[in-house]
């Protein structure tokens, strides 16, 4: 088990796709969880399987990561009820889709709040109470497109660019304190992605995906071995090099035309 049976892992997003998947695999290796999402029906769902399956507790959060107050929330609710997270799973994040002059200012702003302003309040308030108990483990959900950028998606992979940099600085940074940090950064996978941001036309909504289970069960593995990047699916652990050695140029033009519609 990652962690103490006493205490909590926190999944934000968990109501579908990869966080469903992670908190289906922390309960299953016998950790209470506290799951969040937007859709109250959708997380009492998952509490009554997994509660019903592997015996664990599961407590409830629906928050909307796109306010700012959720993660102020989140916290005060937790320590209210004296639950301490010493795994957390910032995994809940969405995708704009379109040319950047055309795309909805509103939605990327909510967007830049749910994918790295709560991401990072989250951790910050989580944060000390793991250094406090010498304990933790924080698992960050990217994007491969995070070591590139990528027309069509321009502000999202920004977002995961962050990610990818606060996870790797955060990990240099809580070496010997006994806090790691993973940052999993995904490829394709069989999720609600592409759905929710009306992309289903792009060339890359066409490919084939790997399942979400797999890419769950992969950070969840790089997370026991305090691993600070994993990426699932050997298909996808050569794009960070190539974007390295090629031409940045060049890059671009192919996710370009990867996230065009076809």
């Amino acid at each position: 088990m990652i962690g103490s049976k006493e205490r909590y892992a926190l999944v934000t997003g968990a109501s579908s796709g990869i966080g469903y998947e992670l908190a289906k695999l922390l309960a299953k290796d016998g950790k209470n969880l506290v799951v969040v999402a937007r859709s109250q029906d959708k997380l009492e769902v998952l509490k009554i399987e997994i509660e019903s399956k592997h015996g664990t507790i599961v407590k409830v959060l629906p928050e909307d990561l796109a306010d700012p107050k959720a993660p102020p929330e989140i916290f005060n609710e937790l320590e209210k009820e004296h639950i301490t997270v010493d795994v957390l799973v910032n995994n809940a994040g969405f995708a704009v889709w379109g040319k950047f002059s055309e795309t909805d200012l509103q939605e990327e702003l909510e967007m830049i709040q749910v994918n790295v302003t709560s991401l990072i309040h989250l951790t910050k308030l989580f944060l000390k109470g793991m250094l406090e108990n010498k304990s933790g483990w924080i698992l960050n959900v990217a994007s491969l497109c995070a070591f590139t950028p990528v027309p069509l998606e321009s502000v999202y992979c920004g977002t995961k660019a962050n990610i990818l940099h606060f996870s790797e600085a955060l990990a240099n940074e809580l070496k010997g304190t006994g806090v790691s940090v993973t940052c999993l950064c995904i490829g394709l996978a069989k999720t609600g992605f592409h759905k929710r941001a009306r992309m289903e036309s792009a060339r890359v909504a066409k490919r084939k995906m790997m399942d979400a289970a797999t890419v769950a069960q992969a950070g969840l593995d790089a997370l026991r071995r305090g691993q600070v990047i994993c990426i699932p699916g050997l298909q996808y652990k050569v794009w960070p090099l190539l974007a390295r050695v090629a031409p940045r140029n060049l890059i671009t033009r192919i996710m370009r035309s990867q996230h065009e519609p076809v």
